[in-house]
């Protein structure tokens, strides 16, 4: 079965000088404008340490179910201590975050809202607590309190899913970058949690890697599973519904990625960059490509057009 199905059967640098644009905040996802049921709602949210530094400030969002969402802006800016509240590892010093309406800051929430969401890091070699690949997937369903069989069952789906049943017996500490994030997707998976939040998890990977774990990240969008990625690339942002621009910890900009790449005030990545240049040249095709073959389909489509004239 596809990633998720058989699981749950059985259970760029941003600009730092950006004006606010908070435009089309409303679900922005086929999947989302179905159901319309919220999965986070920040209300003021603002966050300090206790030594007074602020990190996040007044943020109001709404992140619908089936939204694949990114989370954008330059280093610093806040993405992934925001993302660190989206499951209730830390708590707003002042305003509220709701997960599928629990407040994250009420101790009796805390296990619900883990149920409901996983985050996989950018260094995976700190999530593993097992001696093998299939004791690690296994020790978030354990907990959860699933029969041995059960658990069997959604160790084996999971890792299925990201073709990392060959690896079940191997030391998670001697995986590749590509292998142990997807080792650390499938813990999550195995525990059939909702949403996922990726903080950063490709910037310490090679190419072919990070190819691996984008076309996993695609793949549960398709499913329809809550997806929040975390990046300060501008490349990552082609192929999500909606863009949110953090920047000093404040909301720069909410709406689709569409709007986004129109604003003018962000940096486009690089393929867009080319299709423009091109359009410029007199080229007939489309800026709006999420990927590298999008863009060489959009160019061969022009070129077979040209030869029949």
């Amino acid at each position: 079965m596809k990633l998720i199905e058989s699981v749950n059967e059985n259970s760029g640098p941003m600009s730092e000088n950006a004006e606010s644009m908070n435009e089309n905040s409303e679900p922005v996802s086929e999947n989302a404008e179905q159901t319309k049921e919220i999965a986070f709602e920040a209300v003021n949210l603002s966050f300090q340490y206790p030594d007074g530094t602020v990190i996040l400030k007044n943020i109001d969002l709404k992140i619908y179910k089936g939204e694949f969402t990114i989370i954008a802006g330059p280093n610093g800016s806040g993405k992934s201590t925001f993302a660190l509240h989206l499951n209730g590892l830390l708590k707003p010093t002042s305003g509220k975050l709701l997960v599928f309406g629990k407040d994250t800051k009420k101790h009796k929430n805390v296990s619900a809202i883990h149920k409901e969401v996983g985050i996989v890091f950018q260094n995976p070699y700190t999530q593993f607590v097992g001696n093998t690949v299939s004791e690690d997937v296994a020790f978030g369903p354990e907990n959860l309190g699933f029969s041995r069989g059960e658990i069997k069952t959604r160790v084996d789906a999971a890792l299925s899913a990201v073709r990392m049943t060959d690896l079940s017996a191997k030391d998670p500490s001697s995986l590749s970058g590509g292998e142990a994030q997807a080792a650390a997707i499938a813990g999550i998976l195995a525990m059939g949690t909702e949403c996922i939040v990726f903080d950063e998890i490709t910037s310490m990977l090679d190419h072919n890697a990070t190819g691996r774990v984008l076309n996993l990240i695609q793949e549960l969008r398709e499913r329809k599973k809550t997806v929040i990625y975390i990046s300060h690339e501008p490349k990552d942002i082609l192929s999500a519904d909606r863009i949110i621009v953090l920047d000093k910890g404040s909301v720069t900009f909410d709406g689709k990625t569409e709007c986004y790449l129109k604003s003018g005030i962000y940096p486009l990545p690089d393929l867009v960059q080319l299709m423009k240049l091109l359009q410029e040249t007199g080229a007939d095709v489309s800026e709006a490509v999420a990927s590298p073959q999008e863009a060489a389909d959009e160019i061969r489509k022009w070129m077979d057009k040209n030869s029949q004239k």
